[in-house]
């Protein structure tokens, strides 16, 4: 992130070395990741909960997708006036199904079973002009294996 940003919400996702990751935990007993962070496993099938953090992605499978045609409810956040956008439901690699905003000109280019990268970029700004920063999707580059 630059000067004159910050994250919409903390703790949600890192950006090391250009690699942008989600912040979530996993089950070291039966392996179920979550995001966001969880304090206990919520698997029926697991005995123990054997909490650890993990970071999930860069990378993963569009699944399906949608177009947010109207504001979403607090505590999400955009710029007036409202304008729409894609909302993606990714597979990401390492077996964890996500939901977020999709980072593209316009959803007709968008096609389920597309590689998909996690970037992070601007989603609204605060009061004072500050951009704030979120996770997104966006299709993978031609010749990047994502």
């Amino acid at each position: 992130m630059t000067q004159g940003q910050a994250p919409a919400v903390e703790g949600l996702f890192s950006e090391d070395g250009g690699t942008a990751r989600l912040l979530g935990s996993r089950c070291g007993t039966c392996g179920t990741g979550y995001f966001p962070k969880s304090g206990l496993c919520h698997n029926p099938a697991c005995d123990r909960s054997d909490m650890s953090d993990a970071a999930f992605g860069p990378a993963g499978t569009l699944w399906s997708y949608s177009v947010q045609n109207y504001p979403p409810p607090p505590p999400a956040r955009y710029d007036e006036p409202y304008e729409p956008y894609a909302l993606g439901v990714v597979d990401l690699d390492d077996g964890l199904r996500v939901v977020g905003r999709m980072d593209v000109a316009g959803p007709e280019s968008l096609v389920a079973g597309a590689r998909i990268e996690i970037v992070i970029g601007p989603i609204a700004h605060d009061e004072d002009g500050t951009e704030l920063v979120s996770w997104k999707f966006r299709p993978a580059e031609e010749g990047r294996d994502a």
